[in-house]
């Protein structure tokens, strides 16, 4: 087996295992309004902080480097397989993500990939883009958070975000 076939199939069950962790609630109905009419439902704070637990600003102070070890440890067990840092593999690349989006934004989309990519604008880009849903890891406010902190420790530009549009 090549590594472009295996490349295929790692690429495929994680989709599988995407549309399998995004599957089994609720029906809902089709909604017929326009993007700009789903983004007038939120509230500025959702535009830049995304939908999800985090219902505040999450304040940033020194790196704790102990949480950030939880972080890699949660990281590897439970995203390595569809993110990367310094390349899109079947996620987008996370090296630099905290240069791209506010902490509780980072925190909504580990903790509610679904509501995301059915009403957050930049959440919808990523997911028409890649085509490829993010499967919900279970994980706690407080594992999220370790996760934050050990992407911080990846980024060379630091952890202010300077663009929401990627």
């Amino acid at each position: 087996m090549s590594y472009g076939d295996l490349g295929r199939k790692i690429a495929g069950l994680c989709l599988l295992a995407g549309l399998a962790g995004c599957g089994g609630g609720e029906a809902r109905e089709e909604s017929h309004e326009s993007e700009a009419g789903e983004t007038a439902k939120l509230s500025a704070f959702e535009m830049e902080n995304g939908i999800g637990p985090v219902k505040e600003a999450v304040v940033l102070g020194e790196l704790d480097p102990k949480l950030a070890e939880q972080g890699k440890g949660i990281f590897e067990t439970k995203c390595s397989m569809c993110h990367k840092m310094d390349t899109t593999y079947v996620g987008p690349s996370l090296g630099e993500v905290t240069t791209r989006r506010t902490p509780a934004y980072i925190m909504n989309m580990i903790l509610n990939p679904q509501e995301m990519v059915e009403k957050h604008p930049v959440a919808k880009k990523l997911l028409a883009e890649r085509m490829t849903f993010m499967a919900n890891q279970g994980l706690t406010l407080a594992e999220a958070r370790a996760v934050l902190e050990y992407l911080r420790t990846q980024s060379k530009g630091g952890s202010t975000p300077v663009s929401k549009e990627n």
